[in-house]
């Protein structure tokens, strides 16, 4: 969905051409020299959950290593999101000794107007948004997050579980070859999964199993119902119930893979690797229900609200709406809510390929290739600099924008920083509304930066 309040796949506005060349200088200008600097690096915080990638194997680590050489990378620990935003759990530290405020939360809570002015009046003086790099090495939780309206009430009603009241969409964008489960698969393939997987169908009992079997693709509702009552009876099963089918069905596909017999029409790889990680978990029976979504590098899934899904494996940078709201039903340790997923999501069956959204190449740079998911919240801009170019500007914009270096080298200038930056891989700069930067690169291969920002 494109919103209407600005040219579709554009960036925004250029900076006026003497932000670019005519530079003023300390000596014409010396009282600009004295403004506190409006863009600066970041030095973010690293979250250590245990199904992160362990080392120097995590691209978290490795960016965290690259951006700071002081820091000493444990090679057993867990190293599974980096959060580059002000969320409380993780405000970002400012590096830059002229400013008196630590955190980026606390600068802008006093710098109001760097977000922009949309951005706000809109989100009421906060950043709207949280940037992340994920590292997965085991699955994540079966989740959904709420829309604003749940989000409310959930709040309201058990805040110890739901922290605040904004809704979470969010979109991944693959570092490395990335895999989740995102959304109901088609009605014919959890059909096939039933007609293939005795130990499902006794789940979810031959009643339920038939209504869907006969749901037409003439009847979206009916079939959304009968896909609501199939998945909500398998999450519901009693315990012991489904460990005792679990465990069967786990016994016979090992029996089969170990005969070189073909396990896919029960989706034994992806089972086997599940159960191993999550034993005895009712999620590992929603790879029957939900789509599995391959992301090569660069291509990018978003999860709106209700979305039933779940990270499998993989590197991505990632970004939300700033919450911490999920509702969670399997594969986790942590406190699940079956009952409010299972009234919540959304039960539209639709092929894998609908849940990827593609990147648009700008029409006024063509280094940038814009991820413009269907909320206001947040935009992403990959931007790729081939090794011809030496010098590049990355343009102001109506918006504050957080920067990540992926690959390459380069100094960058700025009117607003307090001196020359050095960026390499790891680097984080947060960038405030209508500033720009002129990067001179230095490195042979180019450079691949990911931008964070909301085009209101």
């Amino acid at each position: 969905m494109q919103r209407t309040t600005r040219p579709p796949h554009s960036t925004a506005k250029r900076a006026p051409a003497w932000i670019i060349f005519n530079t003023p200088s300390e000596e014409a200008f010396p009282a600009a020299w004295e403004s506190p600097p409006r863009v600066f690096p970041l030095s973010c915080v690293v979250q250590n959950y245990s199904w992160g990638k362990v080392g120097l194997e995590s691209e978290v680590a490795k960016l965290v290593a690259s951006g700071d050489p002081l820091v000493q990378i444990q090679p057993d620990q867990p190293y599974a999101e980096l959060w580059m935003g002000t969320h409380p759990r993780g405000d970002a530290l400012i590096r830059d000794n002229r400013i008196p405020q630590k955190t980026l939360g606390q600068w802008i809570a006093d710098n109001p107007a760097c977000l922009g002015a949309k951005v706000k009046d809109a989100f009421q003086g906060h950043l709207p948004f949280l940037f992340k790099v994920l590292s997965v090495n085991t699955a994540l939780s079966v989740q959904a997050h709420p829309n604003k309206e749940l989000a409310a009430k959930l709040h309201a009603q058990f805040p110890e579980h739901y922290p605040d009241a904004n809704h979470k969409p969010e979109m991944a964008i693959a570092l490395t070859p990335f895999e989740g489960m995102c959304g109901f698969r088609p009605v014919e393939e959890i059909v096939s999964f039933l007609q293939n997987v005795p130990e499902l169908r006794a789940l979810i009992g031959e009643v339920a199993a038939e209504q869907l079997e006969r749901s037409g693709s003439d009847d979206p509702r009916g079939v959304s119902a009968a896909l609501r009552v199939c998945f909500t009876r398998l999450m519901k099963s009693e315990k012991k119930f489904f460990v005792d089918q679990l465990n069967m069905l786990v016994k016979r596909i090992s029996q089969e893979a170990a005969e070189g017999k073909d396990t896919s029409g029960s989706n034994g790889e992806l089972l086997l690797r599940l159960h191993s990680q999550y034993p005895g978990d009712i999620g590992c029976f929603t790879i029957y229900f939900l789509n599995l979504v391959r992301l090569e590098p660069g291509e990018a899934m978003f999860l709106g609200a209700n979305e039933p899904h779940a990270y499998l494996h993989g590197d991505c940078v990632e970004i939300m709406a700033c919450s911490d709201n999920t509702v969670r039903a399997g594969l986790t340790p942590k406190f699940i809510d079956v009952l409010t997923l299972c009234e919540m999501l959304n039960y539209t069956p639709a092929p894998s390929s609908s849940k990827i959204l593609p990147a648009a190449q700008s029409q006024l740079d063509p280094h940038v290739y814009l991820y413009d998911p269907p909320v206001p919240d947040f935009t992403i801009m990959r931007i790729e600099i081939p090794a011809s170019v030496k010098l590049y500007l990355i343009s102001a914009m109506d918006s504050a924008s957080i920067l990540l270096v992926i690959q390459g080298t380069a100094v960058g200038t700025s009117t607003a920083a307090a001196s020359e930056m050095s960026l390499h891989r790891g680097s984080v700069l947060f960038v405030s509304a209508n500033e720009s930067i002129s990067l001179h690169l230095s490195s042979p291969d180019g450079m691949l930066l990911f931008r964070a920002c909301c085009l209101l």
